[in-house]
């Protein structure tokens, strides 16, 4: 009887020790890249490290950017927004012709972690809330960082810009419908969701991240925005990519171009039920599956 006590009592403190060493490593202690100089964007691609978030200085974050020669501040600035994988680079390299053709310049910011393929809420699902439930700050927010490096973006180049564009694929495609849904005061103009892997449905009942239970919204103000739900017509298996498979991700559908028709089918209908405008589009593009570059070319077509 004793000796399960005590082995009750060391699997109770190697819990509490576990839980404390990742809570310290992940919100508390530093973490990030190393801060750059502030400085106007060079032409061509670049990165710079700034801090995450205006209050603290204890997470970093890097950006890539890449600027044509000839863009001018009467074109526009797009976000570009990296998949599960955290590649911001490789997303940016997979837009950086269109950007010539199109004088695009482009901002990815890299949400780095060690423990991306387990961690979702520091990214995908806005960080509202910490890895052990905890509600955040909107201070420090993911889709407020966004925010902040758009403010950095106009100071050092000496702009005053009123809003940029953002694309995302993937789980870069929850973000940009999370941000719309949730944070629809932003600066955003136009937001293209690509073949994300499961979305916030516009339902209370539902917790967060799969609904809105628990968190402040105005869906008024979300339908007001340009919001682009972007599917690829090959995006029809659980096979491709990292697809959540969890109880609440099935209930959506069972691929992600369903989950998304879905979505947009369902989000029509409130918007519908409130009134008022409802500036949200859905378009399928053909012979496309779970593919960035492919649905990178599809997006561009629309900015």
């Amino acid at each position: 009887m004793r000796f399960i006590k005590w082995l009750l009592v060391l699997l109770v403190l190697a819990s509490v020790s576990v839980t404390a060493l990742g809570y310290l490593y992940l919100y508390v202690l530093p973490t990030g890249p190393e801060r750059t100089e502030a400085k106007p964007f060079p032409d061509g691609k670049d990165s710079f490290v700034i801090d995450a978030y205006v209050h603290t200085a204890r997470k970093t974050i890097r950006v890539w950017t890449y600027k044509p020669q000839q863009w001018t501040p009467e074109d526009p600035v797009l976000f570009v927004m990296h998949g599960m994988g955290r590649n911001a680079e490789s997303y940016l390299d997979a837009w950086t012709e269109i950007a010539e053709q199109k004088s695009l310049m482009l901002v990815a910011p890299e949400f780095d972690s060690r423990f991306s393929r387990f961690v979702t809420n520091d990214y995908q699902e806005g960080n509202l809330k910490s890895y052990f439930g905890r509600p955040n700050p909107e201070s420090e927010w993911a889709f407020t960082v966004v925010e902040n490096i758009f403010d950095h973006v106009n100071a050092v180049n000496g702009l005053s810009l009123g809003g940029y564009d953002i694309f995302g694929h993937s789980a870069g495609g929850q973000f940009v419908q999370r941000m719309i849904a949730l944070k629809p005061a932003s600066r955003i103009r136009k937001a293209i969701a690509a073949n994300a892997g499961s979305y916030t449905f516009l339902d209370d009942t539902v917790p967060y991240p799969y609904g809105l239970g628990s968190v402040n919204h105005n869906l008024g103000y979300s339908f007001d925005r340009q919001l682009v739900v972007l599917l690829g017509e090959l995006d029809n298996n659980a096979e491709q990519g990292r697809l959540d498979q969890t109880e609440r991700a099935m209930k959506q559908g069972a691929h992600r171009l369903e989950r998304g028709t879905n979505f947009f089918r369902t989000s029509r209908a409130a918007a519908e039920k409130q009134g008022g405008e409802f500036n949200w589009s859905l378009q399928v593009v053909p012979d496309v599956g779970h593919n960035y570059k492919g649905m990178s070319e599809a997006a561009a077509k629309l900015l």
